[in-house]
């Protein structure tokens, strides 16, 4: 009986999600897991031959996905991918703004064009997800959830990656506005920011010297999974958080309280 309460409070059965960044990564994890737990999702992302193995990989376990092919840094793109999202799903109740971007450099060596890149998609493309998605819950009068994907860097600077940290930040402020503004409509706004996580991206890299001194300065010393991500979008998601918005998730292994 506690069982099936505690289903029935997460379930997202009759919910249509979009998940941007999709291809890989943490975005396909939470494609995965909102499949799972009832949504139909559309999987969003530029690369079309990683995200039909997603959407048929959804489709074995019995799950429902479609693929839009989505550049978050182009306003005409996102408003096609939401337009065929809908047109096979219906109206976007869940958008989880997922994709981004880093480039890693010294303050003094980054041109213009490296910034735009990293904040053209990773807080330009989160706004314009967020306010596009909401016109069309706004006209449908319907009630939503968006799920911004920030960073433990949102809320601390690292040498090498300043527009990255400042798009984070970006993204943090921009979650709590949204979240005031679209309140009265019924649409919750809310961001989980990360530590460092392990994936198929950059396992590697955390397995190396550089990535173990990283992991040093992580109190739980050790690096998180993806899977641990589940309980926060699940949360923020379904009718569990009903009244939550405008909230930050943080989850590092108490990353955000080593000041050292």
């Amino acid at each position: 009986m506690r069982a099936h309460f505690a289903d029935r409070l997460f379930d997202l059965d009759g919910h249509a999600a979009l998940v941007t960044g999709a291809s890989s990564g943490l975005g396909r994890h939470f494609a995965l897991l909102l499949a799972r737990a009832g949504a139909a999702v559309a999987v969003g992302a530029r690369r079309a031959d990683k995200l039909a193995a997603l959407v048929a990989e959804i489709a074995d376990f019995g799950g429902r996905a479609v693929a839009v092919g989505m550049d978050v840094a182009s306003r005409d793109s996102i408003n096609a991918a939401l337009d065929a999202a809908a047109a096979q799903l219906g109206t976007l109740d869940i958008v989880v703004n997922n994709a981004g971007v880093t480039a890693t450099k010294r303050v003094l060596e980054y041109g213009d064009d490296d910034w735009d890149a990293v904040m053209n998609t990773n807080l330009r493309g989160a706004w314009i997800v967020a306010q596009e998605a909401a016109k069309r819950l706004v006209a449908a009068q319907k009630s939503g959830s968006i799920i911004n994907i920030s960073s433990i860097y949102a809320s601390r600077v690292s040498p090498g990656v300043v527009p990255y940290t400042v798009s984070k930040a970006g993204v943090k402020h921009l979650t709590k506005v949204l979240a005031l503004e679209f309140a009265r409509f019924g649409i919750r706004v809310n961001a989980i920011a990360p530590g460092y996580i392990a994936t198929d991206l950059n396992r590697d890299f955390l397995a190396s010297e550089a990535g173990q001194r990283l992991r040093a300065r992580v109190p739980a010393q050790r690096f998180g999974e993806e899977h641990e991500l589940d309980g926060a979008l699940l949360l923020l998601a379904s009718k569990a958080g009903a009244y939550i918005s405008g909230s930050e998730i943080v989850v590092d292994g108490a990353h955000l309280c080593n000041t050292l």
